[in-house]
């Protein structure tokens, strides 16, 4: 089982206990003023009735125990334990369990909080936290006190019934069950029934006390009376903060941050009639911001929010007997921001939330338990924002210090401080209730996430980074265009808290985006430009990017040598004649690629400028090629040719050939020679000419003249039997008639040759 302390959250400080001496009292402020409508933009659902019901504790006779033994009870989905005065404590243990609406199913044993301090000036009664339990309609309780302190008395359960949407004219009024200081006896338990107002006993109480807070505004002192009500009195002696000069409290001064969305109390259906007093307002303004968890349950739905702070209203006003709610803001799970306290989300609204120190703080509570479940981002947002908003509108640094004068002598619970009443005290601007208080609030995780709800309130966005500038192309450390292109970034800090990006052009906003937002487009004017991206946080803080280059530009690349082909080496068939394509293209910026169109699809780097292909034979085919640069200009070419395949037969012949056939041979036919001096001759108009032959290791060599010089000494000698074989070409730049001779050497002990034809290009 967790401590106490641990499952405690609620925290609710006491305003008597923070000074009044530091607060303002403004009469004749009523509802949520200024923000009395919702302020998400959605339509306000109305006041919705909330019912409590309670059932007194039977005390065991040595007084160190007591109990609620299994019952039925009226719907209800938030309970928490009481007693009768509101200045004692209870040392011990305080479990419930429940049971589910409309089954026989009971919850496990659950410890209520019952560490949260004293209450808001005038409580009639003190109590537990409350906690959410979801739909209910059984009960039970079990105290185990201390045996070195009695319990309280008028020790009761308290449920209630948050409502789901009825009018507040719906609902029949109830009463409270009376507090007994008698113990029933063994074989009788209170009658639950429902509840509307305070007993006279209770208002009586209550009327008192304020009395004595008003006495005390009037006229402050740090001390007070003998005739002043226990909470008027810690109130007085607690009291040590400066005098209300100027106000302060009930302007709402502009933020450096901006506003984020607030659904206000009508939104979350608030009845305002059960808090029907006027709210009070700090002095001298915010110094801090104060963060808490509402603990009990994380298994609620988002849904169920704005039922969850009925209840805690309900039982902050009618159980506690507070003048409202005592948080200024909720938030839930979701990240869903709340109005608590009334008097207007934009003024320093005095509430009842970090005991000794509400007079200078305003407190935001995230609801649920967060010892157990790590704080989703979406709660790290929302309370962010609610700090730098309402920090920003006293000047207050969310990553920065502030001196707070303690009301109340204290010990903190995530340090080994300890304090007394009217010492001054260094806190950051934004701390957990723990850190005033010995309480676990907010809970070990939120605690240990304070340092992110500082860095995301107080700004500049972090993690920016451009990830992409995309235009038609990159080389290198640049990036080019004709003129649009897309820029991309991203960052770590949440978007709700980035007020909006923009794209710079060499230091100029060229285009603004959503904080949600991360990529945009824009154009260029031809040149060279630096592009960076510059986030603009909520506090007004901005963080740039390093900058990119880009370069615009539109000037097409060029071929300066324009495609061309020639026949090369390699294996002939009448379908794919060896051809090489060759080209070279340039570009005045950066030149990404050249394609080759048709007859085939092929992409070639920008340092590439020939290709070996092939070409069907008899066949005129255009090769197309296109140039791009990184801009996406283009630049197309291209050349056209047909190889022809003149078969041996075709040619002039001298001395002795004998004809060979073969399907391996070009037309199934060959020519062998040995004889020394035999000759071909081919005579053609083209550009380009190969010679084909059959190769084997008893090969010999010939002699090839062209256009009647003696071009070169050919061996046609393979380890390895070949035909059709491309073994000699000859290029020249333009076409032209020309002879090709080929003449056999006669080589010694290899003298034969064979030939399969020559080919050209036309």
């Amino acid at each position: 089982m967790r401590s106490l302390r641990s499952r405690r959250g609620w925290g609710i400080g006491a305003v008597v206990a923070a000074g009044v001496s530091g607060v303002l009292i403004v009469q004749g402020v009523s509802g949520g003023g200024a923000d009395s409508a919702a302020d998400d933009g959605k339509p306000a659902s109305g006041p919705i009735a909330s019912e409590e019901y309670a059932a007194a504790l039977k005390v065991a006779a040595d007084g160190d125990s007591a109990t609620l033994a299994k019952r039925d009870t009226k719907p209800f989905s938030m309970l928490g334990v009481t007693w009768s005065d509101p200045s004692a404590t209870i040392a011990g243990k305080v479990e419930v369990r429940t049971r589910d609406a409309g089954t026989d199913t009971w919850s496990s044993w659950l410890e209520l909080g019952t560490d949260s301090g004293p209450g808001d000036e005038g409580a009639t009664r003190a109590g537990t936290e409350p906690v959410w339990v979801g739909a209910s309609d059984g009960v039970e309780v079990r105290v185990d006190g201390k045996a070195s302190a009695e319990l309280p008395e008028g020790l009761r359960v308290d449920m209630i019934d948050p409502g789901t949407g009825g009018s507040v004219s719906d609902l029949e009024p109830a009463a409270y069950v009376a507090a007994e200081s008698a113990t029933p006896d063994a074989t009788t338990t209170p009658e639950v029934t429902e509840s509307a107002s305070p007993t006279a006993t209770d208002s009586a109480s209550a009327s008192a006390s304020a009395s004595a807070s008003e006495s005390t505004s009037a006229a402050p002192s740090t001390s007070a009376s003998a005739s002043a009500s226990p909470s008027a009195s810690a109130s007085a002696s607690a009291s040590a903060t400066p005098s209300a000069s100027t106000s302060t409290g009930t302007t709402a001064p502009t933020s450096t941050a901006a506003k984020p969305p607030i659904t206000s109390r009508a939104g979350w259906g608030a009845d305002e009639s059960l808090s029907p007093e006027s709210p009070d307002y700090l002095a001298n303004g915010i110094k801090a911001v104060a963060v808490h968890h509402s603990a009990g349950t994380n298994d609620y739905t988002c849904a169920e929010s704005a039922s969850i702070i009925r209840g805690i209203y309900t039982y902050h006003v009618k159980t506690n007997g507070w003048k409202d709610i005592g948080y200024n803001f909720l938030v839930d799970k979701c990240g869903t921001i709340f109005e608590g306290r009334k008097g207007g989300v934009d003024k320093a609204v005095l509430g009842a939330h970090t005991y000794g120190f509400n007079t200078q703080t305003t407190g935001v509570s995230v609801l649920g338990d967060y010892s157990k479940v790590v704080p989703p981002t979406a709660v790290l947002t929302s309370v962010a924002r609610v700090a730098a908003w309402k920090l920003g509108q006293y000047g207050v640094n969310p990553t920065g210090t502030t001196t707070l004068t303690a009301g109340a002598a204290g010990t903190s619970e995530y340090n080994t401080r300890t304090w007394e009443t009217g010492d001054k005290l260094s806190f950051p601007t934004i701390f957990g209730h723990g850190d005033s208080y010995a309480t676990e609030c907010p809970g070990t995780n939120l605690h240990a996430a304070l340092p992110t709800i500082r860095a995301y309130a107080a700004g500049p966005v972090s993690g920016l980074a451009l990830k992409s500038v995309t235009g038609a192309g990159t080389s290198g450390t640049r990036t080019y265009t004709k003129s649009a292109i897309t820029v991309g970034w991203s960052a770590t800090t949440p978007a709700a808290l980035i007020s909006k990006y923009e794209v710079l052009v060499d230091g100029k906003t060229a285009a603004t985006k959503a904080g949600s937002v991360t990529s945009a487009s824009v154009n260029l004017a031809l040149g060279t430009h630096t592009v960076s991206v510059r986030a603009t946080h909520i506090s007004g803080k901005t963080t740039t990017t390093a900058a990119a280059t880009v370069v615009a530009e539109t000037t097409a690349p060029a071929f300066t040598t324009a495609p061309n082909l020639a026949l090369r080496t390699g294996t002939v068939s009448t379908t794919a004649v060896p051809v090489t394509l060759k080209w070279k293209a340039t570009d005045t910026a950066a030149l990404k690629e050249v394609r080759l169109t048709a007859p085939v699809a092929k992409t070639y780097g920008p340092t590439v400028t020939s290709a070996a292909l092939t070409s069907k034979s008899g066949s005129a085919t255009t090769w197309s090629m296109t140039a791009y640069d990184q801009a996406g200009n283009t630049k197309a070419a291209s050349v056209a040719g047909t190889p022809v395949i003149l078969q041996e037969t075709s040619a002039t012949r001298t001395g002795t050939w004998t004809t060979k056939s073969s399907t391996s041979y070009l037309g199934g036919k060959s020519y062998s020679s040995s004889a020394k001096n035999a000759s071909l001759t081919w005579t053609f108009t083209g550009r380009s000419a190969a010679l084909a032959v059959s190769r084997a290791s008893t090969s010999g060599q010939v002699n090839v003249f062209v256009d009647g010089v003696k071009a070169a000494t050919v061996d046609l000698k393979s380890s390895t039997t070949k035909y059709r074989d491309a073994i000699w070409t000859k290029s020249w730049s333009a076409s032209a008639k020309h002879t090709v001779k080929i003449v056999v050497v006669g080589t010694t002990g290899r003298p034969a040759v064979t030939t399969d034809g020559l080919v050209y290009l036309k």
